[in-house]
């Protein structure tokens, strides 16, 4: 049996490597969104193709030639949309669940095969680390039970996708917020937490939470 792992960040690289080794079964990594064609899918015939963290939509052709496979960072129907992570921390949530769900046309809303509790202590990195190996084992999990999904049930809830501007620290009140700000965004290729004046450009990672402060390092650059 076949299966497909689409993901297009660093974290996911050595999985089908990893879930080979554990379901003796072959995994075919896309990374690139020109490379996810219903042409080549039609090659591979895969039994699923899992979208462990995909920035782009998922053609129609495919989810509906394919069982495709989401996984989505919050209890969904709450939290469907963009940007999970972000929009849970700033919201003061740190726990919630990795949802694994049927790709439909509509964003989020499909089934349902399994759900997972999952903490959002630590920075965004971290966090993602950690996603791609409770997501690894849904995986497997789904791959020896064929679970039938099941309809999301709840208030629907959407996310917007967040945006470079929306890490401007500028505007907080709460030392905790500024180090959630800082944390949410401290992952590779994610645009950091930021403050500028007139002149500079200050962008923040690797922040700890003291009583009364934030220790983070800061790199400083001149606004274009």
């Amino acid at each position: 049996m076949k299966y497909v792992i689409a993901a297009n960040r660093i974290w996911y690289k050595n999985m089908p490597v990893k879930l080979a080794a554990l379901t003796k079964q072959e995994f075919i990594l896309i990374d690139k969104k020109e490379d996810l064609t219903f042409e080549l899918l039609q090659d591979i015939k895969p039994r699923y193709i899992f979208f462990p963290h995909w920035s782009f939509i998922i053609p129609k052709e495919i989810y509906e030639n394919y069982e495709s496979v989401i996984f989505h960072m919050t209890d969904v129907p709450f939290g469907r949309g963009g940007s999970p992570l972000q929009n849970l921390i700033a919201r003061g949530i740190f726990d919630t669940k990795i949802s694994a769900l049927m790709c439909q046309e509509d964003l989020d809303a499909g089934p349902v095969y399994l759900k997972r509790p999952f903490s959002l202590f630590g920075s965004a990195e971290e966090i993602y680390i950690r996603a791609a190996k409770e997501i690894e084992e849904m995986i497997v999990y789904i791959i020896e039970n064929e679970p039938n999904p099941v309809k999301q049930q709840g208030e629907v809830v959407y996310f917007n996708r967040r945006k470079q501007e929306d890490g401007n620290i500028a505007n907080l009140t709460d030392l905790e917020q500024v180090f959630n700000y800082i944390r949410m965004l401290d992952a590779k290729d994610y645009p950091r937490a930021f403050l500028e004046n007139g002149n500079f450009r200050f962008e923040f990672q690797r922040a700890s939470l003291k009583n009364d402060y934030v220790i983070a390092d800061v790199k400083i650059t001149k606004r274009r």
